[in-house]
């Protein structure tokens, strides 16, 4: 019976539109291009937050943080439509990620729980069954690092060496183990520009740094490169390149854990150090 369950699922569930009572779905609401809804089922709530966290009660160990684009689908049954049982809905949804590559971390009574992984991007779903089977509610989290939307000014940057003798870059952008400088790095570089420019006698150590991840060796050679790619970025603009000295740490300064993504994200970074 299980098996025939998770058959139906992958027709009804992986990646497609729902033509099932579209009008009555909360405004501005749709399915997740990931999966869509069980038939018979209207959007009664509909929430997508850009970067949120939660800890999941389903999952352990680095799968238990996710952090990403949440999106939030509550769905209800028609009235007077087919009601579906609790299991029922939580097997379709294990069954649908299942077709789609997914890893499944739970999959027990009226919940589902799975990690899906894609061209490098990790997702992960939730499926909820409620009430018999008369609502249910999908989690959808993408993770990513969140989006720097603002760019911390030069005021801001001789602010934290003034405080800290230090300040950590945000917004300087490279590709996984590559130490050349991305385009989108420019808005910061504009910024540490103009602090040097506005403090002629403000010298500073650039200071690259990784994760855990790999080796020593070649995490050392990385921060080193990407420091000096950085240094190479302020001298193109017209900094004296007796004020900088690019360094390297590699893995010996973390300032979170490497045992979670989040973690590595927050260690791999480029710091200004003021020079005395």
């Amino acid at each position: 019976m299980r098996r025939t369950l998770q058959c139906v699922a992958v027709l009804l569930l992986v990646t497609g539109g729902s033509a099932f009572a579209q009008e009555k779905d909360v405004a501005g609401s749709k399915d997740h291009p990931l999966v869509t809804r069980m038939p018979g089922y209207f959007i009664s709530s509909y929430d997508v937050k850009e970067f949120d966290a939660m800890d999941s009660a389903y999952a352990t160990g680095p799968d238990a943080r996710w952090e990403g684009r949440t999106t939030r689908i509550g769905y209800t049954v028609q009235p007077g439509g087919r009601q579906i049982s609790m299991t029922q809905i939580a097997r379709n949804y294990e069954a649908a990620a299942r077709k789609i590559g997914g890893r499944i971390l739970y999959a027990e009574g009226n919940i589902t729980c799975a990690r899906i992984e894609k061209d490098g991007a990790k997702t992960y779903l939730q499926a909820g069954a409620y009430n018999d089977g008369a609502i249910y509610e999908l989690i959808i989290v993408e993770t990513k690092a969140m989006a720097q939307e603002v760019v911390a000014d030069a005021a801001a940057l001789r602010r934290g060496l003034a405080d800290d003798g230090k300040v950590v870059l945000y917004g300087l952008y490279f590709d996984t183990a590559k130490a050349v400088v991305k385009p989108e790095s420019d808005p910061t570089l504009v910024q540490i520009v103009r602090l040097l420019q506005e403090n002629p006698q403000l010298k500073v150590f650039v200071v690259g740094h990784t994760d855990g991840t790999g080796t020593l060796e070649v995490n050392l050679k990385l921060s080193a490169d990407r420091a000096a790619a950085v240094v190479a970025a302020l001298v193109g603009r017209g900094i004296d390149a007796g004020r900088l000295k690019a360094s390297g740490v590699g893995p010996y300064s973390p300032v979170a854990t490497n045992r979670t993504d989040d973690g590595k994200s927050k260690n791999r970074r480029v710091e200004l150090v003021e020079q005395f």
